[in-house]
């Protein structure tokens, strides 16, 4: 068992490390960047994937009753009229009368502005989608929404994945897909933005049903999160008070994480009753109900939804993944990422930049890339290479030096938590690995 930093990182070390090896970049960089988007770079983007993928297979390839969706971003401008988003999806917004910065009423802790302390508007309601027109002429039929959630998408489509997936209630359909919130007060690295993915899933079933499926989305959210390495002592659940619920929503809880700032939203499993098919419904004129053949009897389901943020889980995780060891020179910066959502399982490194090794190095990694996620790397120091890999959170180093040219065709394999290092014959890396991986598994869910 690994012994790990306990204490919160700041948020500008994250970021910092996060430009400097290519996880985050603010997007637009070069013209002054744009508040609250951003890219994610070479590193950053495995990791992101690798979060996506596992969710989608504990989700949907590990289980019969969850199939998966993909719907569109730009959508019919009433699917947003019969959600509600038209009318009610929006904050308090004040003003500075000064220095015109703009505030949420509802976050405020004075009734002066924050920044100059200035007098301050009445709250009026600004509506968070961003609006946009489909087709060459701008009127008033034209106006539609990016959308500021991915379930809409769900909810439309009820009918026809139940009808092509014939699947029974309960079932579920999931979807992972990019959404859009024009945020008064983004902020907090890539806690809260402006473009953001979301993985949602929603769990339809019988009236009755519902609460006791609510209290298992919960739990194995709970799991999931702590199967891939967060530290439980840093989640929470936080159950909605009444006077906070959604308008479509029976209950809702937060699966919360400790941040650098504080604790913060990761997950919101939300009962949302059977609102939603319902409004679609009615604003349609469609037929959305389900025919239950055991009963012999026709019913709109209730809808229990896990939705979870892609990025803000990415932030959480790397957050509690790092830690730093020594000081001085001897400072090493590690990131414990899982291994199933490491950037890169292993890297190969020969020795040096040396021409008789580097055929061998290039061999063994032509023979283990297909199996596992892997980087080459030949540049600087060993030294250097390796705390490279500590920053980026490869979970093992295999290298190539001069005895495995000259003498046993045998490579070492370096654990990025312990430091130590096993002598294995190349014919047997892949079996090696794999069983280095799962030690390392083991111990991200002590």
């Amino acid at each position: 068992m690994v012994n790990r930093n306990l204490h919160n990182v700041e948020m500008e070390t994250l970021a910092s490390l996060s430009k400097r090896r290519g996880f985050v970049f603010q997007s637009s960089e070069v013209y002054g960047g744009v508040g609250s988007v951003w890219d994610y770079g070479p590193v950053g983007v495995e990791l992101k994937r690798n979060v996506k993928e596992a969710w989608w297979r504990s989700m949907v390839r590990e289980r019969e009753d969850i199939v998966g969706i993909d719907a569109a971003i730009l959508m019919h401008s009433e699917v947003w009229a019969a959600s509600g988003h038209v009318d009610s999806f929006s904050d308090p917004l004040v003003e500075c009368r000064v220095c015109h910065r703009r505030f949420r009423a509802d976050e405020l802790d004075t009734p002066a502005c924050a920044q100059c302390g200035g007098e301050l508007t009445e709250p009026r309601q600004f509506n968070l989608m961003f609006e946009t027109n489909m087709g060459p002429v701008k009127t008033s039929s034209s106006v539609t929404y990016l959308r500021p959630e991915t379930a809409q998408g769900i909810f439309v489509n009820f009918v026809n994945v139940q009808s092509t997936s014939r699947k029974k209630l309960p079932f579920g359909i999931a979807q992972i897909g990019k959404s859009f919130r024009n945020e008064i007060t983004p902020g907090n690295f890539t806690y809260r933005t402006r473009e953001f993915e979301q993985m949602e899933m929603e769990y339809f079933c019988r009236e009755g049903e519902d609460e006791e499926l609510h209290r298992y989305w919960i739990e194995f959210s709970m799991d999931w999160y702590r199967g891939l390495g967060l530290r439980p002592g840093k989640l929470r659940v936080r159950e909605h008070n009444a006077d906070e619920l959604p308008h479509y929503s029976k209950a809702s809880a937060d699966v919360e994480f400790e941040f650098p700032w504080g604790w913060g939203e990761l997950e919101t499993i939300s009962n949302r009753t059977d609102f939603d098919l319902k409004a679609h419904a009615a604003r349609s004129g469609k037929d959305l109900s389900y025919f239950d053949e055991e009963r012999r009897e026709r019913y709109v389901p209730f809808v229990v939804e896990p939705a979870m943020g892609a990025d803000r889980s990415v932030l959480a995780f790397l957050a509690d993944a790092y830690d730093a060891e020594g000081e001085g020179k001897e400072r090493r910066v590690v990131l414990r990422f899982h291994p199933d959502i490491a950037p890169y399982e292993l890297a190969v490194l020969p020795l040096s930049r040396n021409e008789k090794l580097a055929p061998t190095a290039r061999r063994v990694h032509d023979a283990v890339r297909s199996l596992f996620r892997s980087q080459y790397d030949e540049t600087q120091s060993i030294g250097r290479r390796y705390r490279r890999q500590d920053e980026i959170g490869t979970a093992l180093c295999v290298t190539v030096d001069f005895d495995t040219v000259e003498k046993d065709d045998a490579v070492t394999i370096r654990n990025r938590d312990t430091m130590a290092q096993v002598r294995v014959p190349i014919e047997r890396l892949p079996a090696a690995i794999e069983d280095q991986l799962d030690r390392m598994r083991r111990d991200c869910r002590a």
